[in-house]
């Protein structure tokens, strides 16, 4: 499952790496970390470079720790593949004149039909939970037993809150509305006018906050009105059924 990236940062076995076998998956962090990732100083290196040690996965979990990765020593395949990504990244980093040179790839022709990638999606791949996790982690996205679900609120989340005029609009400078305290009625009197006031300040904060609550809660119920009415298709079947 993680061939394409193995093969891109030029492993000595993509083809034949097996991340079930414990050796095989502890070589592989060493050679990626004294290979492309390169966090640490060479000589920092040692606890994490003794692979028969019964003390490897401790170095490994500060490992991933130091390396901010979002997974955990229990999700191999999950932070295995984030960080081939990660090295992916700094390898294109440091060659970056090298792969601007690449020539693009052939534009397909007129005559090829667009494919519906969902049809070919195996979403029992250990690739695929994988990479719909990372997504979820790091949109702040809660977990759900059906990887398509999680992909379907990544998707939603990505279409409303990620869109060009989205992060434009977050980004505008947001000027606060002139209110006089005069105008609202605190209902209750400290006997301190300066306690009174900073009273009401409170109070109109509070209505703001809920305000906003309001408005995540409906979007979220549309959110998942949006879900419950769209039906899933399952090509296995060659039927569109709830």
């Amino acid at each position: 499952m993680f061939r394409r990236k193995l093969t891109a940062l030029d492993y000595h076995n993509p083809s034949g790496f097996d991340c079930t076998d414990e050796i095989q998956f502890r070589n592989c962090i060493v050679w990626l970390e004294d290979q492309k990732i390169r966090h640490y100083k060479i000589e920092d290196r040692g606890n994490l470079r003794n692979i028969p040690s019964s003390d490897w996965p401790t170095a490994y979990q500060t490992y991933l720790q130091d390396v901010n990765c979002p997974f955990g020593v229990q999700e191999k395949p999950e932070a295995l593949d984030w960080l081939l990504g990660l090295a992916v990244r700094y390898e294109y980093g440091d060659n970056v004149d090298k792969y601007k040179n690449c020539p693009p790839l052939a534009a397909s022709s007129k005559s090829d039909r667009a494919v519906d990638p969902l049809v070919n999606l195996d979403s029992n791949s250990p690739d695929f939970k994988a990479g719909v996790t990372a997504l979820a982690n790091i949109l702040k996205i809660q977990r759900h037993d059906d990887y398509l679900v999680m992909l379907k609120a990544i998707r939603i989340l990505v279409q409303e809150r990620l869109s060009p005029e989205a992060i434009a609009k977050a980004n505008q400078n947001k000027e606060g509305v002139p209110v006089t305290l005069d105008k609202h009625t605190l209902g209750f009197d400290t006997g301190d006018a300066t306690l009174n006031e900073a009273a009401q300040i409170l109070r109109l904060l509070h209505i703001e906050e809920l305000r906003e609550l309001q408005t995540k809660i409906n979007e979220a119920i549309v959110a998942v009105q949006a879900i419950i009415a769209d039906p899933k298709t399952d090509y296995r079947l060659g039927k569109v059924g709830r």
